[in-house]
């Protein structure tokens, strides 16, 4: 076995390297903070040189998430990324992905807001995210890395999923993980599909007409109602199975623990380490990390929150995740949140005293 290489960059370095190793047959992104690594990686490392991947600065995040509908709609593995203002642009295109059941990843590396807001670190997006954003009845599925090394291996898993569904997936990441430095194991490098490799894969695809079978139409349009809600509930059956099938957590501790801290991304990390404080103190928490927040490990968090005493929420925002909580373990067990806003990353200590004015008191 040949021995793997650990190397040294950033979350947002890592997503470019990785959607390169993964296939990627194009990327379509604009620059914003703070994720414009991605596209400046790319643009440095030149895959159309090597793999003959397509890169390509759009105009606008309007033009770049159409350009992956186009790519998307012809079976091809795209991809594209941005922070929150925005992704707020290109809801109106996923969901029209998820309507036409087209594969593809975006990549969120979430900035404070409303608005324009800050270019500092936020988990304000995850309604945004879990709830999908524009119109319709729709999930997207959400993948929540909370290292450089998940930035990376995020990536195969996000095309994995989407193609395995036909549906969108979203890595949410945030500003902590795009810029932070770590080692990182790379993906191993995998080929980019043939045509015919994509035709067998995708069936659906539309890759123009050949004699011996009409073009496929890529729509999300239907004109008939009672044929539009066939394809709704369809929809809806295809999302309960990933709910039953995808579900993906992290746990640490929790058996003999008196008290559950919830959070994804950067926050799990300052979790784990507020988890260690308490641990010190004498007050026995431990820490439950969703790794998709859609499906949203629901049916985990329940059976883990029994017999506590309570559960603290902590994520940088007003008060998101803590809602799906909320819901999960429906009055079982008292439910509090935690969070800063402005672009502040919350200290470990605030987490810890957080917990015990509004739980232990």
């Amino acid at each position: 076995m040949a021995e793997q290489e650990v190397v040294l960059m950033k979350g947002n370095e890592a997503i470019a390297h990785a959607a390169i190793r993964c296939g990627t047959d194009g990327y379509f992104g604009y620059p914003i903070t703070p994720q414009s690594e991605i596209i400046e990686t790319l643009a440095l490392l030149k895959p159309w040189e090597t793999t003959g991947m397509v890169v390509l600065q759009a105009e606008s995040e309007v033009a770049s998430i159409n350009m992956i509908y186009g790519g998307a709609g012809a079976g091809k593995r795209v991809l594209t990324s941005s922070s929150s203002p925005g992704v707020a642009l290109m809801q109106e295109t996923i969901s029209y992905m998820a309507g036409a059941e087209l594969p593809g990843v975006f990549v969120n590396v979430q900035r404070g807001g409303p608005g324009l807001g800050t270019i500092q670190p936020s988990q304000g997006d995850y309604f945004q995210a879990t709830r999908g954003g524009g119109n319709g009845d729709y999930y997207v599925i959400v993948l929540a890395p909370n290292s450089v090394q998940e930035m990376a291996d995020f990536v195969d898993l996000a095309y994995e999923l989407a193609f395995k569904y036909r549906i969108p997936a979203m890595i949410l990441s945030d500003g902590v993980i795009g810029q932070m430095m770590e080692k990182v194991v790379l993906p191993p490098m995998k080929p980019r599909r043939t045509e015919e490799e994509i035709r067998k894969e995708c069936p659906w695809a539309a890759m123009g007409k050949r004699a011996d079978r009409n073009p496929n139409i890529i729509t999300s349009l239907e004109l008939k109602s009672e044929v539009m809600e066939v394809r709704n509930n369809l929809l809806q059956e295809k999302y309960r199975k990933i709910e039953a099938n995808e579900v993906r957590y992290e746990s640490r501790d929790c058996e003999d623990a008196d008290y559950i801290i919830v959070s994804f991304g950067s926050a799990a990390r300052i979790g784990e380490k507020a988890l260690e404080l308490a641990r010190e103190q004498g007050i026995k928490v431990g820490i439950f990390r969703p790794i998709t927040l859609w499906p949203f490990p629901s049916k985990e968090i329940a059976a883990l929150a029994k017999g506590k005493k309570g559960v603290l929420v902590s994520e940088i925002n007003a008060g998101q995740m803590v809602e799906d909580v909320r819901l999960a373990i429906n009055g079982a067990v008292p439910v509090e949140h935690f969070g800063r806003l402005g672009g502040i990353v919350p200290d470990p200590e605030e987490v810890v005293n957080a917990l015990k004015e509004k739980l232990i008191k």
